[in-house]
């Protein structure tokens, strides 16, 4: 699919995710990432990944959407989009450690739009993309 075909909502969000990826610091891989998180009252917390020159403290676009959204008292979310200079035909997807906060903080319900700047689309639910997830029933 292609985000020219998107629903409004969807394409919305993916817009604020473009937006916010000009933000990204990522000086060092140059791959800079955008994430929108949509709350079920219909606000958007947006996020951009943030690089540093130790990389295991580097923290990426869709967590930063998550845990500003958290800070601000937000517990409800439907979806998330995510979107970087990927190549044509294949989206951006999130890394294995967002899939586990995604999982967590959204639910096996949750929405995942993926995009990248060739305007591909893919959407996906929490559950498809982390099947097995580590979860509270564990502790």
């Amino acid at each position: 699919m292609k985000v020219s075909e998107a629903t409004e909502p969807i394409a919305s969000l993916i817009a604020q995710a473009t937006a916010v990826r000009e933000r990204a610091h990522a000086p060092f891989s140059k791959f800079k990432v955008g994430a929108a998180l949509e709350t079920r009252d219909g606000r958007v917390y947006v996020g951009c990944n943030v690089e540093n020159s130790s990389y295991g403290l580097s923290i990426c676009a869709e967590r930063v959407a998550l845990f500003k959204a958290i800070s601000e008292g937000e517990r409800e979310f439907t979806r998330i989009a995510v979107i970087a200079d990927t190549p044509a035909g294949s989206p951006v997807r999130p890394c294995g450690a967002c899939r586990q906060v995604i999982s967590d903080l959204m639910g096996s319900h949750g929405e995942v739009v993926m995009t990248n700047l060739h305007g591909d689309l893919e959407t996906a639910l929490v559950s498809e993309l982390l099947p097995a997830p580590f979860d509270r029933s564990y502790l």
